[in-house]
């Protein structure tokens, strides 16, 4: 008879090592070695079996103190009982806590048909019939859809009638799947608890029922509308309000109107989500907007008014005497509204000087005129701006 490894080595612990640390190597080689997650592969499975007999001793403070001193003769020969003998060997509440921890992101749990894959653990909530009763009804999905709007939209909040298609319960059979004057049978296979227990040897495993689908009914005579799906596709619409200051991505949800849920369970919801399209004019950036205006050279070089175009109407903005091109005005309070508040972004205003390019004669002369009163005469060869580069590159 080979020689059994020692329980500590197995677990990979310290003799020293506490109940935290035992069950977390346990579950980390119990993940590794577990038939579902190695089908077929009868090293794994003697592996798993030997963790689990390790752990169901080292767990238990009683069993562990006789280990201790007595080492494998401790459970031989009519000692504390074999971990492995007899009824079920390792601590199966905690096996079904490690799946439930490693499978937990998927959905449907311990649930009928839910689970990684149909299976669940056994042990984990199933009486010892084969499995708890099936619930049948789940919950519609939720849908999605994108919803292009104006910016003046998105300033001012608006409502729209949305029209698309999805699935809702089917009128002639309420839902049900079943022909009118019929009803669902319990499933003959699991006896309505849809799931099947299944042995593997030292295991037992729950099943989603093949036969039923986990819903734990059958329909011996399905409904000729919706073939005994119990939904059908149906064109909908639905009026959803849209809020001031709305961005892309913001969503919008409409309870209950999304798919139906399966045999009568509840709808989904719709999401909406809000593009905004881009304008012609304004740039947004948050909640502030911005734009770009041409002014004349004289309104720059002497100032004045421009008038300027913003969500709500046309105001003006003053432009100082001297203003260079690409100088940035902001215009308090005519940006976007905030999301949920009575508070606005500002628009910001880049002015861009243009330069006329076609003179009149009588243009000309007072521009050439004007440069002659500035210095800046052309044909004086200590112009302003050979100046400006004799100052740049002097030595």
């Amino acid at each position: 008879m080979a020689e059994m490894q020692d329980y500590y080595e197995l677990l990979g612990v310290a003799k020293d090592a506490d109940a935290q640390e035992i069950k977390k190597a346990y579950r980390k080689l119990a993940l590794k070695y577990h038939p579902d997650r190695n089908p077929g592969n009868k090293e794994a499975e003697e592996k798993f079996k030997q963790v689990s007999d390790a752990y169901q001793v080292l767990s238990d403070p009683e069993k562990r103190a006789a280990y201790d001193r007595y080492g494998h003769a401790a459970f031989q020969a009519g000692g504390m009982g074999s971990p492995a003998g007899g009824a079920q060997y390792g601590n199966f509440r905690d096996a079904a806590d490690i799946f439930n921890e490693f499978f937990g992101g998927f959905s449907g749990g311990r649930s009928s048909g839910g689970g990684f894959g149909g299976f669940d653990f056994f042990g984990g909530g199933y009486d010892d019939e084969g499995g708890s009763r099936a619930s049948a009804q789940r919950r519609g999905s939720d849908m999605r859809i994108e919803l292009q709007i104006t910016l003046e939209e998105a300033a001012s909040g608006t409502e729209k009638t949305i029209k698309y298609n999805r699935m809702v319960a089917c009128p002639t059979c309420n839902g049900s799947g079943a022909k009118a004057g019929t009803e669902k049978k319990t499933c003959p296979t699991c006896k309505g608890a849809g799931s099947v227990t299944k042995s593997n040897g030292f295991m037992r495993f729950t099943q989603t029922c093949p036969n039923c689908g986990g819903t734990g009914k059958v329909i011996e005579s399905p409904c000729p509308d919706c073939n005994g799906t119990g939904r059908i596709k149906q064109r909908s619409e639905v009026k959803i309000k849209i809020p001031a200051g709305v961005h892309t991505g913001s969503r919008l949800r409409k309870s209950g109107a999304g798919n139906a849920g399966i045999d009568g369970g509840p709808y989904g919801d719709l999401y909406v989500v809000i593009v905004v399209a881009e304008h012609n004019f304004f740039e947004r950036d948050g909640d502030d907007l911005y734009c770009q205006m041409p002014i004349k050279f004289t309104l720059a070089a002497l100032g004045g008014n421009l008038e300027v175009r913003t969500l709500t109407g046309k105001v003006n903005l003053k432009i100082p005497a001297g203003t260079q091109t690409g100088t940035l005005f902001r215009i308090k309070g005519h940006g976007m509204p905030v999301l949920n508040s009575t508070a606005k972004g500002d628009q910001f205003v880049k002015v861009n000087v243009e330069v006329p390019r076609k003179l009149t004669p009588e243009q000309t002369k007072k521009l050439e005129e004007f440069a002659i009163a500035c210095g800046d005469d052309k044909h004086e060869p200590e112009s302003t701006s050979s100046s400006f580069f004799k100052r740049v590159f002097k030595d």
